[in-house]
């Protein structure tokens, strides 16, 4: 496994980094192709094992259960200080007022909730999950730097978000001496490249890490056009993220996948981690060979003829994932 800084900042992570999201108990939340806790430990292990030591999550991932999950097999599996572990708030926890966004009240109570699941003192990094369009964004960065300064974070990122809200708070933080986000993650692959317009040269030119959700599209990325799988199925999201016009881009990552002798995914991660302003991919592992997978990407050298096989075909996109 590879290791990197995160942005401008001291803190090494690895390559590629665990998203969270797969594990969950089914009947909880949003998504009824989650792992329970038994299916999942022995992923987050093998995951260990390989050398990942950045583990993603959310508070809204499976109504908490996937904090609890995780939290539960990294203390069982790993020492504290060896990991970074990142979470997020934005989401609605519970119905009512102050159940959901990024106001002070609901920063400060959602902290000390995934805290809790988590069976952890602090977070390595606290991401909000969304920009909230109905806080002020002072409010927002302050509560997230007074959680800084009490011990509870270690660092703050963002995630998807125009480039211009992502740099107001940034601003906002700097003018005011607070704490300010060392990461960016947001929706990036090669189905979807809108970010490289705005997003990801405010990124470079800040020395903000760039820490990509959905590197596979969701899967699309790993198997024919079309093909349903049971996540697929339900993935109301995931269809409107993407287009018919993907499909020649698709095909060429079969192409380049079949000439290599490597799987699909290999091919799709290794174009990401070919990007400059790439710090670690978020990526989901559901069965051994998806981690197996991740992990060789970090090795995969592409050409410039591969690599520009893989781009040619992209179209504009419409702003998804916001």
């Amino acid at each position: 496994m590879q290791y990197v800084k995160l942005g401008s900042t001291g803190l090494d992570v690895s390559r590629i980094s665990l998203g969270c999201m797969t594990y969950g108990l089914p009947d909880r939340g949003a998504h009824e192709w989650t792992l329970d806790e038994e299916a999942s430990r022995p992923l987050i292990r093998q995951a260990l094992e390989a050398g990942v030591t950045f583990f993603d999550t959310a508070n809204v991932y499976s109504d908490g259960t996937s904090e609890e999950i995780v939290g539960r097999a990294l203390r069982d599996f790993a020492r504290r200080d060896e990991i970074v572990l990142a979470t997020k708030v934005h989401g609605r926890m519970r119905p009512g007022p102050n159940g959901a966004g990024l106001s002070r009240k609901a920063i400060l109570s959602e902290i000390d909730h995934s805290l809790r699941r988590l069976g952890t003192d602090h977070v390595d990094l606290y991401q909000i999950h969304r920009f909230d369009p109905h806080t002020p964004v002072e409010e927002t960065m302050e509560a997230l730097h007074d959680l800084v300064k009490a011990g509870k974070v270690r660092y703050i990122g963002a995630s998807s978000m125009y480039a211009w809200q992502f740099s107001k708070m940034q601003y906002t933080a700097e003018r005011h001496g607070w704490t300010r986000f060392v990461s960016m993650q947001n929706h990036y692959n090669l189905l979807y490249r809108e970010e490289e317009r705005e997003m990801l040269p405010l990124c470079a030119d800040q020395g903000v890490g760039v820490l990509p959700w959905s590197p596979l599209a969701r899967g699309r990325l790993t198997r024919d056009w079309g093909t349903e799988t049971g996540r697929s199925a339900t993935d109301g999201f995931g269809d409107s993220l993407y287009q018919e016009g993907d499909r020649a881009t698709v095909e060429a990552v079969t192409r380049i996948a079949a000439d290599r002798g490597v799987p699909r995914a290999q091919v799709a991660l290794a174009w990401l981690l070919h990007q400059p302003t790439v710090t670690a991919p978020i990526v989901g592992a559901a069965k051994p060979r998806h981690l197996e997978d991740a992990v060789a990407a970090t090795e995969l050298m592409l050409t410039e003829k591969e690599l520009a096989e893989l781009e040619e075909p992209y179209a504009p996109h419409p702003i998804a994932g916001h």
